[in-house]
């Protein structure tokens, strides 16, 4: 079963997963189910996905993960994986010790605007943030984070600046052009470009989003 429309409370529970594939439970706009769809295309992992409406969860799921949250991967034997887990600790702790500190000004500050706030404050915290980032990559004198090649570090940092522009936090990345770099080749990966949204349409999900009415179907 593959969905693409996302499954309600009251809405019937998928079948078995199929002997050959993986699925994953998800949600489109998700960024933390992105990252792992992302590993799945670029590994060639025979998956397939099955959305949540994650307002409205349907019991089943939360029969297979209590806590209702995406990703979830489940096999054929009716294994059940709740995502952070089954990632290597190496990538893991990567991203604590340096993306999980920048994930939060991805929220903060587009809530303060709509609040009124002033956010130049923690927009200049966010620029501190990237510039760090970018000293990174000019110590390892490498495309992208793990190495020369894609790894799943980068996958793991790459849906929230896929959502830069729609967040309009682009302007934060100035003074930093081996980050800038590193996001033009990222958007030229296959994986990247086979599970990334327009600005547009996440603008207009965000939206939705901010007036309590998610719109987890929208473009559909």
């Amino acid at each position: 079963m593959v969905t693409e429309k996302c499954l309600a409370k009251g809405s019937a529970a998928p079948g078995p997963v199929p002997q050959d594939k993986i699925r994953i439970y998800s949600m489109r706009f998700c960024p933390f189910a992105q990252r792992t769809r992302l590993v799945l295309v670029a590994k060639g992992i025979n998956h397939e996905t099955v959305n949540i409406n994650l307002k409205e969860k349907p019991d089943w799921f939360l029969a297979k993960n209590p806590l209702g949250l995406v990703p979830v991967l489940e096999t054929s034997a009716g294994e059940i994986t709740i995502l952070r887990g089954g990632i290597p600790f190496r990538v893991v702790f990567y991203y604590d010790l340096h993306f999980s500190k920048v994930t939060p000004y991805f929220y903060r500050i587009p809530m303060g605007r709509r609040n009124g706030d002033d956010v130049s404050g923690l927009e200049t915290e966010l620029k501190d943030k990237f510039g760090k980032l970018n000293e990174d990559l000019v110590k390892k004198k490498s495309k992208f984070f793990g190495g020369d090649s894609i790894t799943m570090i980068d996958y793991m940092m790459w849906p929230w600046f896929e959502r830069l522009e729609a967040l309009r936090l682009e302007h934060c990345m100035a003074g930093t052009p081996e980050l800038k770099k590193w996001t033009e080749r990222m958007w030229e990966d296959p994986a990247v470009k086979a599970c990334m949204f327009s600005t547009d349409v996440y603008r207009v999900f965000m939206e939705s989003y901010a007036a309590g009415k998610p719109d987890y179907d929208y473009g559909l």
